[in-house]
């Protein structure tokens, strides 16, 4: 399978959405691939999911908490350097690019706005589901009952093996609730800190929807940068029909 479908999303028939595989290949511009490569690979996704390359906004993704709202500067060409994009433009897909963090797929079904993250550890720590809510309430007067989420795969509590510095970061921030202890190592679950901060922040847990599927258990089937330093990128997208 080289595209997989939320079956959250799939519920509602204006948006075309869906989660890339390792079969779909490297879809990242940034790592040591061949450009023409990459973008023989955009248009074969793009004329998979009906939407035209050159409509598509990615991200040059920072591992921060910045969420910018796309606007007629955009363009597949000059990605923003940003973690989240927000839109209520209609056959504009918006793109995530992963390998190990969070691909987050958002979709308000009554103010007609889509969003993408990127999450990783620093972008759970610093609380990024959190303001994209804020800016779609915000900009686009989105209630937060008619939001939904959809969270792709990513490496799992059972492989995500981190250090002291990270559970002591962890604990300053209150988030020791997401660490596991196994034989004197902690293994961090940034899966459970994003629900717990869409919980938060207002969603309802039945517009949730998480993968259990771990990449780097699964490196065949997604890239993982735990299991492959030099691996490529898998990624999310959404758009609006």
């Amino acid at each position: 399978m080289k595209i997989i479908q939320s079956k959250l999303l799939n519920n509602f028939t204006n948006l075309i959405h869906g989660i890339t595989t390792t079969k779909m290949g490297n879809l990242a511009f940034h790592i040591n691939d061949n450009p023409q490569n990459v973008n023989i690979k955009h248009e074969n996704l793009a004329c998979a999911m009906n939407y035209k390359k050159k409509s598509l906004i990615h991200m040059k993704q920072i591992h921060s908490c910045d969420v910018h709202i796309v606007n007629n500067d955009d363009n597949f060409q000059s990605p923003r350097s940003c973690d989240a994009l927000v839109t209520n433009k209609r056959n504009t897909p918006l793109m995530v690019m992963v390998a190990d963090c969070s691909p987050i797929l958002f979709y308000d079904k009554k103010e007609k706005i889509i969003a993408v993250a990127h999450a990783g550890r620093q972008g759970a720590f610093k609380n990024i589901v959190k303001n994209i809510i804020k800016s779609m309430v915000g900009k686009f007067n989105s209630k937060t009952e008619n939001i939904y989420v959809s969270i792709g795969a990513s490496i799992g509590v059972c492989c995500y093996e981190v250090g002291e510095e990270i559970y002591e970061e962890a604990k300053n921030l209150g988030l020791e609730y997401s660490l596991e202890k196994r034989n004197s190592n902690y293994y961090l679950d940034i899966s459970k800190i994003l629900k717990k901060q869409l919980l938060a922040s207002g969603i309802k847990e039945k517009n949730i929807e998480i993968s259990n599927e771990c990449t780097c258990c699964k490196n065949n089937k997604y890239y993982s940068y735990r299991a492959n330093p030099k691996t490529g990128r898998f990624a999310g997208v959404i758009m609006l029909k």
